[in-house]
């Protein structure tokens, strides 16, 4: 019975040791994205947008890479989604793309808001705001780490909606996202 006891006294010892030492917290000594990507957490993509944050899903967030076209996207989900999509059609490896600036800058991004009515599901009221929307140029995407399976950056932008000419700002970007 006493070793039973010692046993317990032990196991109840190291237990609560390893709770009260475990954190959930980010220790890469940034401010959550590892080095060089930004705030955002592994698998998401997050920005601010008109001053406020929004933060994809990892289920709904990716990077592909292909023949030269890089092409990274995160969205919200949900019925009323929010998605931001960034487009390299010149990508050539870690560095800064702009958007816009001239007729040769063939780089693009967008902010995408959708909204589902769960009443009438196949008619959703989709606003797509983009960049550039003039010869200007109006922001940048930073690659600032790429591996043969993950890419980290930031990005900002203003983009215009075509439709009503508002103009929404996409601020403090970041993305690290698996291909």
């Amino acid at each position: 019975m006493r070793h039973f006891k010692n046993f317990m006294i032990l196991v109840m010892t190291l237990t609560a040791v390893t709770l009260t030492s475990c954190s959930s917290d980010d220790d890469s000594g940034d401010d959550g994205g590892g080095s060089g990507g930004g705030g955002a957490a592994p698998g998401v993509l997050v920005a601010s947008v008109d001053g406020t944050t929004v933060t994809s899903v990892e289920i709904a967030t990716f990077a592909t890479l292909s023949n030269g076209v890089l092409q990274i996207q995160g969205n919200t989900g949900g019925t009323s989604s929010k998605a931001i999509v960034l487009n390299l059609l010149d990508y050539n490896g870690a560095g800064t793309y702009p958007l816009g600036g001239g007729v040769n800058i063939i780089n693009n991004a967008s902010y995408v808001e959708t909204d589902v009515d769960l009443n009438n599901p196949t008619n959703p009221d989709v606003r797509t705001w983009q960049a550039p929307y003039n010869d200007s140029q109006v922001g940048e995407i930073i690659i600032t780490e790429v591996s043969d399976t993950n890419v980290k950056g930031t990005f900002s932008f203003s983009c215009k909606n075509g439709a009503d000419d508002s103009v929404r700002n996409i601020t403090d970007g970041s993305f690290n996202i698996d291909f």
